[in-house]
């Protein structure tokens, strides 16, 4: 809804500014500016909440309830004023262990002074008065579980939660709609051209061979080479395919927004799902498609012999106009009658991969309300309203400013800038929160081949590039401030993987060599003096590395290479630790599992891995993968062409409790939940969206909030927000 929001303040800013309203947008902007709503974006709301907490202004946090209370909170039902008062109780509990871990004792006797009216009635404060006074209130068994980090989380995420429900719930004006009904028309026009093409293929594959003229392959798509074949029929289906049809808006009772029980609040009325949106095209096409007789005049029809002047009597008099039209016209129209029935059978029963495109878009689609039955209301303050789907796919936005495949597309360790490069060079660094903006756009005279974000700071980026040299990048000056001249013999930068303490990074290099083989380096260089400090020994042969990845303290480092090996560096020796042979073919993507007991890798053989790093090469779990999940990727294009890339970036991602994992797709981004079992990965949501082949992915986690970045070949990046939602 945030998303939502933001774009529709953009409009009518936009409108404003057409219309010459001056006053009118300077008004827009300054109560924007004092928005306490901060746009239903519910980060932003828990964020000025805990600005609030860290700088122990207790007036302002209580102001900021108390509006959040009288907007939003005193119009739920009476049966949610308990989970309110919960989650106050908690905000409050939040504010004075803050004000003791920061050894504010100042503070807190102040927060029990002025609270003190309020809060001495309650029987969960009764035993809080003691706090100031006792000399280490963490070891105490009463408060001890309060000065834990899993509570405060908990509390944040229930928070979150909460306020992320009530957001979904709110009715929301016809204006807020407008990115919805867009998504639907555009969803609907792409499934009507695709049934289209389906049906002109068939009316062309059943063409009378007495034509004389050949199917052409790969030179126009079929809606064009059969342009000169229409019949009346598909006109009349086209043009009434263009009409849009007029949405009703849920009725606002604000006031009851919330299900209580079984009892379901109103929602707007759906097309049903029973028939595809062509049917209702032919439907309003011809109001007597509906009519059971309608079938068996098009069956007599087809029987009938073209040579016939005078009906048969015992045929239905509707049947007499079609074959005294197919007499005396030409064959064209005759073959169009002859497949009526076929293409009426197309329209009944949509084809298999028109059907799957449902069911994706079904589960990658958040559901317009709450479900009906909720658990009880106190479980808010645990985890929020629960369902079977791990996630909930809150809005998924596009960034287009590329005009190439993309290689690389990652997030820095802030989660608040992404780099993706493309297959031309063009780098663009841009943010995605509060709205979707280019910071910058870097381009490169020399190819480039790789990309990683610096630790410490964060701002830098490095390039390597394919003459053998890595640049250091800084995205806010924009400008290089280092440029390494790596190795001549080993001139293409294949990976980049920086150290999680910001002092160093490795690069591997690579070269082919007139024998065909790919040789390579493994080089660590120093950041702060910009020099190298050495170079790993790779056994068997010196190999190239495709792919790096450091664990969380930087004290291990993971490769995989084009011989199939999996190498484990110790990085306080800076040596081998243990080396495997994991694929038939290179590996193109390696990282830690979240515990960092594993490793997983995805390689050319099109495996999925999960391997035990403290038993060389022994394997827990092993699934195979589509060849759109690991590569190489291929899109085909019109004349036969077909541009074919080898994977470069990252394949698979995992969530912040690595229980989830992120992979490639033909038609964009698809989540698996991890198990223990066979299979290894239980599909959970397609994430959809993506019209070429998703080369790269990565997923980025702040609190209980992801983002999944999904990016293809036809150069478009798709930015899914999720909710994970806890049982």
């Amino acid at each position: 809804m945030g998303s939502a929001v933001e774009r529709t303040d953009e409009h009518v800013k936009e409108y404003l500014i057409y219309r010459g309203f001056t006053n009118t947008l300077k008004h827009l902007d300054s109560e924007i500016k004092a928005d306490k709503e901060k746009g239903f974006r519910v980060d932003k709301i828990i964020d000025q909440l805990q600005q609030f907490v860290q700088s122990f202004d207790l007036f302002g946090l209580k102001e900021y309830w108390l509006y959040l209370d009288r907007r939003l909170f005193c119009r739920l039902e009476d049966v949610y004023r308990s989970t309110v008062n919960k989650l106050r109780t908690s905000l409050y509990r939040y504010y004075v262990i803050n004000t003791i871990q920061k050894q504010n004792l100042e503070k807190t006797q102040e927060f029990f002074q002025k609270q003190a009216l309020e809060l001495q009635s309650q029987a969960e404060w009764r035993d809080w008065f003691i706090l100031p006074f006792i000399p280490a209130p963490e070891q105490n068994s009463a408060f001890s579980p309060y000065f834990s980090r899993q509570w405060a989380d908990t509390f944040l995420v229930s928070l979150h939660n909460f306020l992320s429900v009530l957001f979904q719930c709110m009715p929301q004006p016809v204006l807020l709609s407008f990115d919805a009904e867009v998504q639907k028309m555009t969803g609907v026009t792409e499934e009507n051209e695709q049934l289209r093409q389906l049906l002109f293929a068939l009316q062309t594959e059943s063409r009378d061979p007495r034509d004389g003229d050949e199917m052409v392959h790969h030179k126009l798509p079929p809606y064009v080479q059969n342009m000169d074949r229409l019949g009346d029929t598909e006109l009349d289906l086209v043009s009434s395919q263009r009409a849009v049809s007029s949405v009703t808006t849920p009725p606002r009772n604000f006031f009851s927004f919330l299900p209580q029980g079984r009892r379901t609040p109103g929602k707007p009325p759906q097309v049903s799902t029973g028939s595809s949106p062509n049917q209702a095209a032919v439907g309003r096409k011809d109001p007597s498609t509906n009519q059971p007789p309608k079938s068996k005049e098009v069956v007599q029809a087809k029987d009938v012999k073209p040579t016939s002047s005078q009906p048969s009597t015992s045929e239905p008099a509707g049947s007499q106009q079609p074959t005294n039209q197919s007499a005396n016209q030409n064959p064209r129209h005759k073959r169009i009658q002859d497949h009526e029935k076929e293409r009426k059978e197309l329209f009944s029963k949509p084809p298999l991969q028109t059907q799957e495109k449902k069911v994706e878009s079904m589960e990658a689609e958040p559901p317009a309300e709450p479900p009906s039955d909720l658990p009880d209301p106190s479980a808010a303050e645990g985890g929020g309203l629960s369902t079977e789907q791990p996630f909930i796919k809150l809005s998924q936005e596009e960034y287009g400013e590329h005009h190439s495949s993309i290689m690389h597309c990652r997030v820095d360790c802030s989660g608040r800038r992404v780099a993706s490069l493309d297959v031309d060079g063009v780098i663009k660094v841009w943010s995605f929160n509060p709205i979707m903006q280019t910071k910058a756009t870097i381009m490169s005279k020399s190819p480039l081949l790789s990309l990683e974000w610096a630790t410490k700071p964060d701002r830098l980026l490095l390039l390597g590039s394919g003459v053998g040299t890595v640049r250091l990048y800084d995205t806010d000056a924009k400008k290089n401030l280092y440029e390494m001249n790596i190795d001549e013999t080993h001139p293409r930068i294949l990976s980049l993987a920086c150290s999680p303490s910001g002092s160093s990074f490795v690069c591997s290099a690579a070269a082919l060599s007139r024998s065909g083989t790919v040789s390579g380096q493994l080089l660590l260089w120093d950041t702060k003096t910009v020099k190298q400090q050495l170079q790993f020994s790779l056994e068997p042969e010196p190999v190239a590395i495709n792919c790096t990845a450091f664990n969380h303290n930087g004290n291990l480092l993971v490769t995989g290479a084009a011989d199939g090996m999996i190498r484990l560096f110790d990085m306080q020796r800076y040596e081998s630790a243990m080396s495997w042979r994991a694929h038939d073919g290179e590996v193109y993507s390696v990282e830690f599992s979240y515990d960092e007991n594993t490793v997983f890798s995805i390689g050319e053989d099109g495996k999925f891995i999960q391997w035990n790093i403290h038993r060389c090469g022994v394997k827990q779990s092993e699934q195979m993968l589509p060849q759109d999940a690991t590569g190489p990727f291929v899109l085909s294009g019109y004349s036969g062409y077909k541009q074919v890339q080898v994977p470069r970036g990252r394949l698979f991602a995992f969530d912040s409790e690595g229980q989830h994992v992120l992979t490639c797709s033909s038609s964009g981004g698809l989540i698996y939940r991890l198990t223990n079992g066979d299979p290894a990965l239980d599909r959970v949501l397609s994430l959809g969206g993506h019209k070429a082949p998703v080369v790269t992915v990565d997923w980025c986690s702040a609190v209980d909030c992801g983002t999944c970045l999904t990016a293809s070949m036809d150069g478009k990046i798709k930015l899914s927000t999720l909710l994970a939602q806890k049982s």
